[in-house]
């Protein structure tokens, strides 16, 4: 048998497995991240499922270790709460990736099973163990039943011949296979590699091989544990080793061999890591940011040949280099080694340990129309932001950040690239337009809604996970949606509504979309007792009227009266009685800029 055919063997109690046949087998270590784990949470109480083994399963938060935007913070804290109950370990937002930490804490050895929410699971072919990412109801099932089925898969030779250049970093040793193979001619094989220069190569490289398995179409991509490896393990996890090597008669569907001194450095374009092509191909493109990190290249040597390449330069002006190492134990190295300072010192952004750009709301993410090299295992649109990005090696991206523009370690000019500062001349002349006050009404008449409560702030009238929207739009329907008791004022308010709140309103931030989020929603006017400084000049500012008052128990007002406020006299009418009490009135500043339409009319 194969090594993927003895591991699926030896956890599925069978003495020989062949590809095509399903097993049912015991996987070793079972693991959710804070991507996917809410959901498999979600499994298990929605069919009422215990844990089967809870020494093997784990929580891993490492897609957005700060918990930046809400929805992961809440998903973290859903986790927390299930694994408390159950008796789970975490490895919280301070430890760094799932997978990696399952090679390093000694969670998984040579020859063992593990599944994981993360579609790079497969990275612990660097072991030669079994990993597959998986969904969360394959997942659940893991958690529930220590086991879970699957197809024994083909298996592929991969013979690497020749003498590895000096130039070549495991990077692009696995751009040269998806070079060769693209991203579906090995789709569901296992390949195992072998070679003088495969069983040189360091568990950091091999990590950064296996990792992109997945960008392959490939189970797995597995390495036979050399020494070095297996005593890594044993030091990692405090026990003997066994690894699982592959029959000297085992049959493979294919049997490749490539020379890998004819492999040249490579990248990926955007859009797709497959469409590689040499580096040469794409030397001197500006770029605009660069990433170093991922579960692919966030590994202690990673973080070496980048501080190497960096030591006494600078990023190129206006470039943004983001470093992010793999796990919490290879920042505390770069630390210890100066590695950090020399990163700071070249002006680059250092963050927490985890997976940072291939996940939403960590550093790492671009614009549009942002240029970014990557080390990252997937270029793909909007996976890591809305603008283009190009896969390659650590010490290509370093060099690139320097350069200003996409080159190797060897040829990063004396002086950086530099974007072109362009000072259009303002030629666009406007339209003949008077700006004399226009003849908007001073009396307002709509219905009202009386929200009785002070101190409410912008969060609460616009929450910061929808700072993002530009379209002033699209702010309406978030309006007090997260005010308590008023989440669905945006469905229930009409145009030409009045609001009537208490002390102290829009306290907080200074977030136009707070006052904006109304005026979308046609709100004409808001009455309060007093307001937050900065809100009332932000209202003033985009025409929105907004007047104080003190007292108007008086009007017997019910929310959806009818009233009308005199803006000029200062003055509030209940139109269901006919009852009227004095308030604050438009000083002359902000009637003239209500008149003309806004502070920039």
């Amino acid at each position: 048998m194969t090594i993927i055919e003895k591991i699926i063997a030896n956890h599925g109690l069978k003495e020989i497995v062949k590809p095509g046949e399903i097993v049912n087998m015991t996987i070793d270590v079972r693991i959710a991240r804070d991507f996917g784990g809410p959901n498999v949470v979600k499994n298990i109480e929605d069919y009422d499922l215990g844990i089967d083994d809870p020494s093997k399963t784990f929580f891993t938060f490492d897609t957005n270790p700060g918990g930046s935007l809400q929805k992961y913070a809440a998903n973290q804290q859903k986790c927390r709460i299930f694994a408390r109950k159950h008796g789970i370990k975490i490895y919280d937002i301070n430890a760094g990736i799932g997978t990696h930490l399952a090679i390093d804490r000694g969670l998984a050895v040579p020859g063992s099973t593990l599944v994981s929410t993360d579609s790079h699971a497969n990275i612990l072919g660097a072991i030669g163990a079994f990993g597959q990412g998986m969904g969360d109801k394959d997942i659940a099932s893991a958690f529930a039943s220590g086991s879970v089925w699957f197809k024994v898969p083909k298996s592929v030779k991969l013979v690497i011949k020749g003498k590895r250049p000096e130039n070549i970093y495991a990077k692009d040793i696995v751009l040269n296979l998806l070079n060769r193979f693209g991203a579906n001619e090995l789709l569901g094989y296992s390949i195992e590699l072998y070679g003088e220069e495969v069983e040189k190569m360091t568990l950091d490289e091999r990590i950064t091989v296996s990792s992109m398995a997945t960008e392959m179409g490939a189970i797995a991509i597995l390495f036979p544990p050399n020494n070095d490896v297996i005593e890594y393990c044993k030091k990692r996890t405090g026990k003997e080793v066994v690894s699982v090597y592959a029959d000297e008669d085992a049959h493979y569907e294919k049997v490749i061999e490539l020379d890998i001194s004819k492999f040249v450095p490579m990248v990926s374009r955007p859009g797709h890591p497959d469409d590689v092509v040499a580096i040469n191909e794409v030397k001197k493109i500006k770029i605009d940011s660069a990433f170093i990190g991922s579960c692919t290249n966030g590994r202690l040597e990673d973080m070496r040949t980048v501080a190497k390449i960096l030591k006494g330069r600078k990023v190129a002006p206006g470039v943004v280099l983001k470093i992010v190492p793999s796990t919490d134990e290879v920042w505390q190295k770069c630390l210890d080694e100066g590695i950090i300072k020399i990163f700071k010192n070249a002006g680059a952004l250092v963050g927490n340990a985890g997976c940072a750009g291939c996940a939403e709301g960590q550093i790492g993410q671009n614009g549009p129309g942002e240029v970014t090299i990557s080390t990252g295992n997937r270029n793909f649109p909007g996976k890591q932001g809305k603008g283009q990005v190009y896969l390659g090696s650590p010490a290509e991206v370093a060099a690139s950040a320097v350069a200003g523009y996409i080159t190797t370690e060897n040829e990063i000019p004396e002086k950086p690239a530099t974007f072109e500062f362009v000072i259009e001349k303002n030629e666009h002349k406007r339209k003949s337009k008077s700006h004399t006050v226009e003849n908007r009404p001073t009396k307002l008449q709509g219905k009202v809604w009386i929200i009785n409560i002070d101190n409410i702030d912008t969060d609460m009238i616009y929450h910061n996970k929808f700072l993002v929207i530009t379209n002033i739009n699209e702010m309406g329907k978030y309006a007090l949606g997260n005010l308590k008791g008023w989440e669905d004022f945006a469905k229930k308010a009409e145009k030409d509504d009045i609001i009537i709140a208490g002390k102290n309103f829009g306290a907080g931030s200074s977030r136009q979309q707070a006052v904006d989020c109304f005026k979308a929603l046609g709100v004409q006017l808001i009455l309060a007792k007093s307001f937050g400084a900065i809100y009332e000049r932000n209202a003033i500012n985009v025409a929105l009227p907004v007047l104080t008052y003190a007292n108007i128990d008086s009007l017997e007002l019910k929310n959806r009266d009818s009233i009308e406020v005199d803006l000029k006299e200062g003055i509030l009418t209940n139109l269901e009685n006919g009852k009227s009490v004095k308030i604050s009135k438009f000083s002359d500043i902000q009637m003239q800029i209500y008149q003309k339409g806004g502070l920039l009319n």
